[in-house]
């Protein structure tokens, strides 16, 4: 496990930058992790992880002390190591009512397999959504813990993913051989 700068900060549980002084604050830590694809920023709000985002930039390797941060790292590792499948994580995004709701569809979507947008939008008894549904995977800041990397295009192709396409193919890739079922071709 290898984890790098560690953070505390407080900031206004609000959408609203002006409330930043208001008395509700979340005490927030933020852990850089080193993946195979790159380095994972990981922020927890009080007892949740809210975002774990993938970056490009290097950065200085250090420890981190706060359980919840750890907790997310150690089941990083399992997951790169092929041992864990799904994530046992409090979660909490920010987002509105139809994202959540289309998050939480991501997270039934098995290990190892792909659905499309279209397939998607149908699971959530919204077959015109599609484009809708495919913005509202683009707002997940879960990075693998929700997995929208698991919806692909209807032709088969990958199609829209913030941590770039490279990225995406190697997670199915690697979801795949964990599965046992070889190398799957991905193009795009």
């Amino acid at each position: 496990m290898t984890w790098v700068k560690n953070a505390n900060i407080a900031h206004s549980n609000t959408m609203d930058n002006h409330s930043l002084n208001q008395p509700n604050q979340l005490a927030t830590n933020i852990a850089y992790y080193q993946t195979p694809v790159g380095v994972a920023r990981i922020i927890a709000e009080d007892e949740f992880i809210a975002s774990i985002s993938i970056r490009d930039e290097e950065i200085e390797v250090t420890s981190t002390g706060d359980p919840l941060l750890l907790k997310a790292m150690q089941q990083l590792d399992e997951y790169f190591a092929g041992k864990r499948k799904e994530f046992d994580l409090p979660i909490k995004q920010h987002g509105t009512p139809f994202q959540q709701e289309v998050w939480q569809q991501l997270l039934q979507i098995d290990y190892g397999t792909t659905i499309t947008y279209g397939q998607q939008s149908k699971l959530m008894n919204n077959p015109l959504g599609i484009r809708a549904i495919a913005a509202a995977n683009g707002k997940n800041n879960l990075w693998i813990v929700v997995p929208c990397h698991r919806v692909i295009g209807a032709d088969g192709s990958l199609t829209g993913y913030a941590g770039g396409l490279w990225r995406k193919k190697w997670l199915l890739e690697h979801e795949a051989r964990i599965m046992g079922t070889g190398q799957t071709k991905l193009d795009f």
